[in-house]
Formats: C-alpha cells, sequence, structure tokens
C-alpha cells in the first residue's frame, strides 16, 4: 500500500469533524500558496477609494486606504499562517530539545533550565511579548524570534514531564543496562515514543501563537503594514461595524475558523494515537 492510499484510507475513516477541519486547513493552505494567481490586485496596491462596498469590481469592498479586501484577506493566509508556522517550528525546536536534554541528563542542567524557564513562565506572556516587541522593534524576524523564545518555555514544560516519565521505563533501562550512550537513549528511546503527543501539541501551540500575533497586530504591535495581516485587517475596518457592515467580521471569522479547524484535527489524532476506538 502507498503512502497515498495509506492517506485516502484514514481520511475516509476519520469522524467528520476531523474531514471537516483537514478540508478548511487544506483551503487555508492552497490559498496561502497561490495567493499571487487567485488575487485580482497587488497585496499592498490602492485600487479605489475607502471603505467602497461590496461590488464584482472589488469583491469584499476595499479597506480604510483602498485597498482590496479580499486580496488583503488572501494574502493574509499567506502571511499570518506562515509567520506562525515558523514560530511554532522555532518554538518547539527550542522547547523540544531543551525538555529532552533536560529529562535525560537531569542533575544540575536540569535545574538550570528549569528554573530559567519558570522565571520566564512568571512574567504573562502577551505583557512579556508587547515589552519585547516595544524594545526590539515590530520587524518579522524579530517577531518571530521573540514569540518563538516565549513559547518555547511552555514546550520546554510539557517535553520535559512526558521525557521524565518515558526515562524511568523499562525499554530505557534496557537501553541503558546494554550500555546505550545517552544521546542514543534520549533519540531512540525517549523521542519516539512521546512523539505523538508532541505532534498533538504542536497543533495547540500553532493556534495560540497564530492568535497571540493576531492579537499583536491588532494593538498595532505585530505584523507591520503594507504586509496584510488578519489582526490588523479587523482593526483598520472596525469603524464599518457601527454602521452594519460585516466586513471587518470577515478575518476575525478567518482566525476562529482556522483555530477551531485546527483543534479538531488534533482531537481526532490524538483519538488515534490513543488506541480508543470510535463510538
Amino acid at each position: 500500500m502507498t503512502t497515498l492510499d495509506a492517506g485516502v484510507r484514514k481520511f475516509a475513516s476519520a469522524p467528520l469533524s476531523a474531514k471537516f477541519g483537514l478540508v478548511v486547513i487544506l483551503t487555508y493552505i492552497t490559498m496561502a500558496l497561490l495567493a499571487p494567481h487567485i488575487t485580482p490586485f497587488g497585496e499592498a496596491e490602492i485600487v479605489g477609494s475607502q471603505f467602497e462596498s461590496w461590488s464584482s469590481t472589488y469583491w469584499l469592498g476595499t479597506d480604510n486606504l483602498g485597498r482590496d479586501m479580499f486580496t488583503r484577506l488572501v494574502f493574509g493566509a499567506r502571511n499570518t499562517i506562515g509567520i506562525a508556522l515558523l514560530t511554532t517550528v522555532l518554538a518547539f525546536s527550542i522547547g523540544m530539545s531543551g525538555g529532552l536534554v533536560a529529562a535525560t541528563f537531569s542533575g544540575w542542567l536540569d535545574q538550570v533550565l528549569s528554573r530559567l524557564v519558570d522565571v520566564l513562565m512568571a512574567i504573562p506572556q502577551l505583557i512579556f511579548a508587547l515589552l519585547l516587541v516595544a524594545i526590539f522593534g515590530t520587524s518579522i524576524p524579530t517577531l518571530i524570534i521573540v514569540l518563538a523564545l516565549l513559547d518555547s518555555t511552555r514546550v520546554f514544560r510539557i517535553t520535559r514531564a512526558l521525557a521524565i516519565d518515558a526515562a524511568v521505563s523499562d525499554y530505557v533501562e534496557a537501553a541503558r543496562l546494554r550500555g546505550e550512550g545517552s544521546l542514543w537513549i534520549m533519540r531512540s528511546e525517549i523521542l519516539p515514543n512521546i512523539l505523538p503527543i508532541l505532534v498533538a501539541e504542536f497543533g495547540l501551540r500553532f493556534c495560540f501563537v497564530f492568535l497571540l500575533i493576531s492579537g499583536l497586530s491588532f494593538l498595532g504591535l505585530g505584523i507591520q503594514p503594507p504586509t496584510a495581516d488578519w489582526g490588523s485587517m479587523v482593526r483598520d475596518s472596525a469603524t464599518l461595524i457601527a454602521y452594519g457592515d460585516i466586513t471587518p467580521l470577515l478575518p476575525a471569522g478567518a482566525i476562529a475558523l482556522l483555530s477551531v479547524a485546527v483543534n479538531l484535527v488534533v482531537d481526532w489524532f490524538l483519538h488515534s494515537v490513543s488506541g480508543l476506538k470510535e463510538d
């Protein structure tokens, strides 16, 4: 059986909620990848007057500067999701590596890393993010690094907890008795056994990072103009709500829909790896 056939069978056996989540995620990914080809205008191109109504020319109207809302909504998928994904990958690279090292080697190294993480987690994440972004600037690389470092503390905690539990298992003790080194045990015994939970955690952490970036952009400290971003789009068009225009709800709805879709897929994945049967 090929990988494609296995994937099709897995999708066919998934519950309706997971299928819905997967379809939504694939739709967003397609929008992000094909953004320049499916939009009628450029991302930052001013094409009309401010706040024009929906029409055959401007499918979702224009924003406060006269830019096409549909175009910016599609490009927002590429920017918001792409930056959130890069941030989550970096956070997991840092946090997962630190958690595995701390649990495997323990001793003073575990104490030093754990206390450092405790200090960082003692400060509310949003306040700390606002502070660091205000100090170091709001460029996209700075935003990714700052948020990744802050979110890696959560990844460190869950990785360390899972790895400590795995490190005292019989299969790890057997590997130590065989004379295997700590690095080999960490890579070949501990990591494979905690990976399914970490994969699910990756999806959840992506949602948290995605929402945090959108929140910072809404406050003006996230992704900066003229780059399209759903959080800033809500802020820029929020005044239309007072006139009964639902346009500001579109980027807000895009944020909520993706978050729900990812959580549905994560729930299904956790249920699958747990070995439980569907009711």
